[in-house]
């Protein structure tokens, strides 16, 4: 099977499909586009299916799983359907740099009001209180996500000692393994399906601790273990990863948590802020 010929791979095969199977077969034939930019969830939820029939399906479809399913996906489609899907238009070619300059901007922008508009007051005040209320608070993430997770520790660290961060995916699992109702983990993953972090989030809550996910879908295999969700606004196609939308959109998120603590815990806050800036002020010339 070669990588672009899925969909027609898909249409050869139909006839040895189970019904489960013809079902998530038509909904990808007849939303192509559309499902480039579904979470695993979304896709099971529209073809009114479990989760793990999808992951069968792309099994059975030769790949290891739904990833790198929308990757050979995104393959199989013509070069003209490929332009008009991608959400990134500064990856076109264009004129100038000018343009470019321009493209890149507004994509930013674009990325930053869509998750302003997607932000719960709610579900923000309850993280920040959740955040007041915990003794440790750690942020993990796994690739691009982990930088994300180690800029919030950065910032976070200069008003508050009881935050952290983990890199390694097996030592977040163990630090999960021994947290209690008094720590608070957030998980940081664009997808919401990325094992390493879905496993974690259980175990998490199995342990008793509170779970906030920052991710693109509100319906995903990680949301099934947050106490808050909180959503980003910037859509990634399968060879997208890393984008510095979803990155910008994150790290918004962050922000917006840092100044509501920062507001809300004051006193506090501005002079462990003195404390932490003192502590460099030697190391700038």
């Amino acid at each position: 099977m070669t990588p672009s010929n899925l969909l027609l791979d898909i249409q050869l095969s139909y006839n040895q499909f189970t019904k489960t199977e013809k079902k998530i077969a038509d909904f990808i034939t007849h939303n192509t586009n559309r499902v480039l930019f579904m979470s695993i969830t979304d896709l099971s939820e529209a073809c009114g299916v479990a989760d793990a029939s999808v992951h069968r399906f792309c099994r059975t479809m030769g790949v290891r799983g739904y990833q790198e399913f929308k990757m050979k996906l995104s393959l199989s489609i013509s070069p003209d359907q490929n332009q008009t899907l991608d959400r990134d238009k500064s990856t076109l070619k264009v004129d100038s740099l000018e343009v470019t300059l321009d493209n890149i901007l507004q994509n930013h922008i674009n990325a930053l009001k869509e998750t302003k508009m997607l932000m719960q007051k709610e579900e923000v005040e309850k993280t920040v209180r959740m955040m007041e209320e915990a003794e440790n608070i750690y942020f993990f993430g796994i690739g691009d996500s982990l930088l994300t997770a180690r800029e919030a520790r950065n910032k976070f660290l200069r008003i508050s000692k009881k935050v952290s961060s983990i890199d390694d995916p097996h030592m977040q699992a163990m630090s999960a393994s021994m947290a209690d109702e008094k720590d608070l983990i957030f998980i940081i993953s664009y997808s919401g399906a990325t094992k390493d972090n879905v496993y974690v989030a259980k175990i998490a809550k199995k342990a008793g601790a509170k779970v906030v996910g920052i991710t693109r879908f509100i319906k995903s295999p990680l949301t099934s273990y947050t106490d808050t969700l909180l959503v980003c606004g910037s859509n990634e196609g399968p060879f997208d990863g890393g984008s510095m939308g979803a990155k910008l959109s994150q790290l918004y998120i962050i922000d917006v948590l840092f100044q509501e603590y920062y507001r809300r815990n004051q006193e506090e806050s501005v002079e462990n802020n003195r404390k932490t800036s003192r502590a460099v002020v030697d190391k700038l010339y």
